[in-house]
């Protein structure tokens, strides 16, 4: 074709009514030559070099072109004289920025490789394609939990069941009877005698007071808390500066949202209109809080003072509601066994057993919508709203957790029986992690699904048609994630393969959250807007983290003797450490000597203040940076608009030129 046969230059880019003739007052040659220094961004450019001339930046030779925040012109200028010291530099330089480039490619090829191995992948794009990047993003932290808890299994089956398994066999012998179900769901009877609790693991020593189960299945747990913790802080770190960096004086005006807000990923009419009700709903919330604001300025002081006073009296209610939960709690986990008969049949066992978990879920359940109602009474912004009502939940989850163990550690101290208390505390979590599971199953089964089939056949009524179908609320199924995970934690020095029944469960909350996302639930109305983020629920995650590292910290220092387990009697993890330090030899105490010292904390301090300082300075200069990246954008609209502009003028100039000769010709 005579379009293909062309050659593509710089000249195609110009219609043929812009062309110039040789006696042109404006030529071909002055157009291109002359229009790069008329720029306002070349304008800008040399007053800045007269103002205050700096040194020419340099780059990285390594780098691609494409990655530099520079215009075409001066890549291509760059490209010329990268050309040019190709055949400069020598062989030792060549060669070496050779493998340097070969490194990077191999990285990237890596990296695309590693990424083409995650798991649910497609799934998890299918997801994307029909709901948006919001509800990926739960699933996405839902994939990561699962990798933590794989991790966790292969540090704990290396360090921790290996020695314990060398000299000991499993010898489990069970009809299948109601009493095996109980033991399953209870982990009493058979299940004691397992690698799956803490009574399993014996002292065994191999030859030194080093080489013992005890000092193993220590190092295992300390291995495990830091590796986890290293890897969320960095985890919540990198989402922080991403967030950071592209929030750093940016607001979402109602252009940005209305040009820039569709979600191209989405395949499905269903999804489209679903996703352009959800940017309708945004500007709305938008268009609310600039209301919202406008009312705020009109208060007078009267109507403050009434606010303060009714927000006053609702976090009071609000408190209230907080210690009835935690009393509630309290009542199941000491009082309430006492009122029980004895010899109940094995289903209002299995009930009585479970009332702890069963409480604290309904608790967990309730309260958040409650809080929800009661913040709406409080005059919040929207957003402040949904804020305050996910603090206050976050208090609620994390909180009763806190209040069950210690009530269950006071408990227990209390009784002073004969059991080994650290596999009983052990049970209690394996209790939580299972009666989860099956609130997930029964919440999406037995009341969403049913509910979804009652409000698409039952169309006459209008109580149903009110109710509606369930709404798949991001962050409350985070918060469940993110309690789960606390749990795990909290129970796996007690219950060692918890991470190993975390695993299976999450997968279950995989597909059951798919199945209740795309067959029982509508989006939320109430928009959440850091979903997109992370950053928040990775700080919740470390939060979590934190609050079991302290419990079992403390569990550690109280060095209450113990009756099973690897630290039996006066073994404590202290005496257990102690005892191997002390056969290390002399260079090697000393080293721990001064890691354990005050010396050794103020260096540590002094160098987290230096690397704090470190990325202070960088962070200031990645802000330059999107300051001097958001000038540019802003100059090469401003050069558009000039280039749009002298081009009409130049075509102007032209016709009337052309007007003008075709008037003089039949004169002639």
């Amino acid at each position: 074709m005579e379009l293909d046969s062309r050659a593509v230059s710089f000249e195609r880019l110009l219609s043929e009514e812009s062309t110039f003739s040789a006696n042109s007052e404006f030529t071909l040659e002055e157009y291109q030559t002359d229009i790069y220094e008329q720029l306002p961004s070349s304008q800008k450019r040399l007053q800045h070099k007269d103002q205050s001339p700096e040194t020419e930046a340099y780059w990285n030779p390594n780098q691609p072109l494409k990655t530099l925040p520079l215009c075409l012109q001066e890549k291509r200028n760059i490209w010329e004289r990268q050309h040019i010291e190709r055949h400069t530099i020598g062989y030792w330089a060549s060669w070496k920025r050779s493998q340097e480039t070969a490194r990077r490619r191999l990285r990237e090829n890596s990296g695309r490789v590693v990424s083409g191995l995650l798991l649910w992948k497609a799934t998890l794009h299918n997801i994307e394609g029909r709901f948006g990047a919001g509800v990926k993003a739960y699933f996405v932290f839902l994939r990561y939990l699962l990798f933590l808890n794989f991790l966790n299994c292969a540090i704990i089956g290396s360090s921790v069941m290996s020695p314990s398994l060398y000299n000991r066999t499993i010898n489990i012998t069970t009809n299948w009877n109601v009493s095996l179900f109980l033991d399953v769901f209870l982990g009493s009877g058979f299940m004691e005698d397992t690698p799956v609790f803490y009574g399993f693991y014996k002292n065994v020593s191999f030859g030194t007071k080093c080489l013992n189960t005890a000092f193993f299945f220590f190092l295992g747990m300390l291995i495990l808390l830091l590796l986890n913790l290293i890897m969320i802080v960095r985890r919540t770190v990198v989402g922080y500066k991403h967030t950071w960096l592209t929030g750093i004086n940016f607001n979402a005006n109602m252009s940005y949202k209305v040009f820039c807000g569709w979600d191209f990923c989405i395949r499905e009419p269903e999804a489209a209109i679903l996703k352009r009700s959800l940017i309708r709903n945004e500007l709305k919330m938008d268009l609310e809080e600039q209301r919202f604001r406008q009312k705020v300025l009109g208060r007078s002081l009267k109507q403050w003072v009434l606010l303060h006073i009714l927000r006053v009296i609702l976090n009071f209610v609000v408190l209230v509601l907080l210690g009835s939960s935690f009393y509630l709690i309290y009542f199941s986990t000491t009082e309430l066994k006492q009122y029980m008969p004895k010899n109940l049949h094995w289903t209002l066992e299995l009930l009585v057993s479970y009332r702890s978990p069963i409480t604290i879920t309904i608790v967990n359940s309730v309260m958040p919508h409650i809080f929800s109602s009661v913040t709406v009474y409080e005059d919040y912004s929207l957003s402040t709203q949904l804020n305050v009502t996910l603090v206050r939940s976050i208090v609620l989850k994390l909180g009763s957790l806190a209040m069950y163990i210690f009530f269950l550690k006071g408990n227990e101290s209390n009784k002073g029986s004969s059991k080994c208390a650290e596999t009983e505390f052990g049970k209690e979590m394996y209790k939580l992690m299972i009666f989860h599971a099956l609130a997930t199953f029964c919440s999406t089964f037995l009341v969403a699904y049913p509910r979804k089939l009652l409000v698409e056949n039952c169309l006459s009524s209008n109580f149903l048609k009110k109710l509606g179908k369930q709404q798949f609320v991001i962050p409350l199924k985070v918060l469940d994630l993110v309690y789960s995970q606390t749990v795990t934690w909290m129970g796996v020095f007690y219950c060692p393969l918890l991470p190993a029944i975390s695993i299976l469960k999450l997968l279950a909350i995989f597909y059951i959250s798919k199945f209740n996302l795309v067959r029982c639930c509508d989006p939320a109305k109430k928009m959440f807007r850091t979903a997109s983020s992370s950053v928040l629920f990775n700080f919740l995650l470390l939060l979590g983290l934190i609050m079991s590292a302290v419990t079992l910290g403390v569990n550690i220092i109280r060095d209450v003797p113990g009756k099973c387990g690897p630290f039996p009697g006066n073994e404590s993890v202290h005496i257990v450490a102690s005892n191997c330090v002390n056969t290390l030899p002399p260079a090697a105490k000393e080293s721990l000597r001064y890691i354990t010292s005050e010396a050794f904390a103020y260096t540590l301090i002094l160098t987290e203040i230096i690397i704090l300082t470190f990325y202070m300075s960088r962070g200031r200069a990645n802000k330059k940076a999107m300051e001097r990246l958001r000038d540019m954008l802003v100059m090469c609209s401003s050069d558009k608009r000039y280039l749009v502009k002298h081009h009409a003028t130049l075509l102007r100039k032209q016709k009337k030129k052309i007007k003008r000769s075709q008037k003089v010709v039949p004169q002639q």
